[in-house]
């Protein structure tokens, strides 16, 4: 696999699921896949052109022997993907690891090399890294760090390794797991976000809440519905996955607005996307920002609206902790995750909403 292609976010993503898997199971009888539509939504691609980017590098990967693709009846659609067993080591060798398999007397001997203090725990720690990332790594920390600034992490990613983006493949690794190294304190940097699209509503200046919309097209009509109801004092496109990190433009908006807000959600009903609004709270309140809270009245018609139109999760099942933030909708998905099913906020959609024009219950 060329490097180039490995660098591509679909590419990252697979493997970042691939490498967490075979840390559990190094050894599988079985290769590895995901459904396709699932995983899209699980590492935050939302959109028609980055489904079609999706598509276009898992085409070339699977026209290079890395991935085999299981195609619809319509042959247009891509139904699952799997990781052939026989290619995994050049994934993993694309993303500069070593393959979990391999035993550690086929790997150099780290001891025989001089690491500084904030590496020493190679010593005795297997981290599946080639080495030439590592004394790329070694070297970078001998050199005064806490005296840089803190930059973007794809810019101290080409510093060190002359690939912006190699950074972001070994954040997945076992060198960055709790008590060895950190982004921002040893390496002096850190993600930076996609910045946040919204809309002013039509009396923005009034104290009505923000409201965050998960995919794109709901994202459009909740900006046409509150055109005529001004519900909110914002629409604000959360852009998937990519809403966590782009918490820390709330306060730009915010300034904009002439001061903070309540911060509404509404998205997929799946694990992964209550889990991004969950993950986004916790950004926001250590940023002294509000809550990211649950829009309750839009949850409520979804589990309404699609009643028995659920589509199949076959991704992680939802941690226990995540029904806490769904407030009086919880049992419900409860009930629909236990069920191994989700609902598409899409539902919701301006057929539907051009008919809400009063404010009846209509609350978070």
């Amino acid at each position: 696999m060329k490097r180039a292609l490995a660098s591509t976010e679909f590419a990252q993503g697979v493997f970042a699921h691939l490498s967490r898997i075979r840390e559990r199971s190094p050894n599988p009888k079985a290769p590895w896949g995901k459904d396709w539509e699932s995983f899209l939504e699980a590492i935050g691609f939302t959109t028609a052109e980055e489904e079609n980017e999706a598509r276009r590098v898992a085409v070339a990967l699977a026209a290079d022997g890395l991935l085999n693709l299981k195609l619809r009846r319509d042959a247009e659609r891509i139904h699952r993907f799997i990781v052939p067993l026989e290619s995994e080591r050049q994934w993993f060798g694309a993303f500069g690891r070593i393959h979990p398999a391999d035993t550690p007397d086929k790997r150099i001997d780290l001891k025989a090399i001089t690491w500084v203090p904030d590496l020493q725990f190679l010593l005795h720690t297997r981290v599946n890294v080639i080495l030439e990332d590592l004394l790329k790594l070694n070297a970078f920390l001998c050199d005064g760090v806490a005296a840089k600034p803190i930059i973007p992490i794809k810019e101290r990613s080409l510093q060190i390794f002359g690939d912006e983006k190699r950074l972001d493949a070994l954040l997945t690794s076992a060198l960055f797991r709790p008590g060895r190294l950190n982004l921002l304190a040893h390496l002096r940097s850190e993600v930076i976000g996609v910045p946040l699209a919204w809309r002013r509503g039509p009396a923005a200046a009034s104290a009505q809440p923000i409201i965050v919309i998960e995919n794109a097209a709901t994202w459009h009509s909740y900006c046409r519905w509150n055109e005529g109801g001004n519900f909110f004092s914002a629409v604000v496109y959360g852009d998937g996955n990519r809403f966590v990190d782009g918490v820390r433009y709330l306060s730009d908006l915010f300034g904009e607005l002439g001061g903070p807000r309540r911060i509404l959600y509404f998205g997929d009903l799946d694990p992964q996307g209550v889990m991004i609004p969950y993950e986004g709270s916790s950004r926001t309140k250590a940023a002294g920002l509000p809550a990211v809270e649950p829009h309750l009245w839009s949850y409520r018609q979804l589990l309404t609206l699609g009643a028995g139109g659920g589509q199949p999760w076959e991704g992680e099942p939802a941690p226990e902790f995540l029904y806490g933030w769904l407030g009086d909708t919880a049992e419900s998905v409860r009930q629909l995750f236990a069920a191994s099913q989700r609902l598409a906020q899409e539902h919701i959609g301006w057929e539907f909403l051009r008919n809400k024009r009063s404010l009846d219950s209509f609350t978070s």
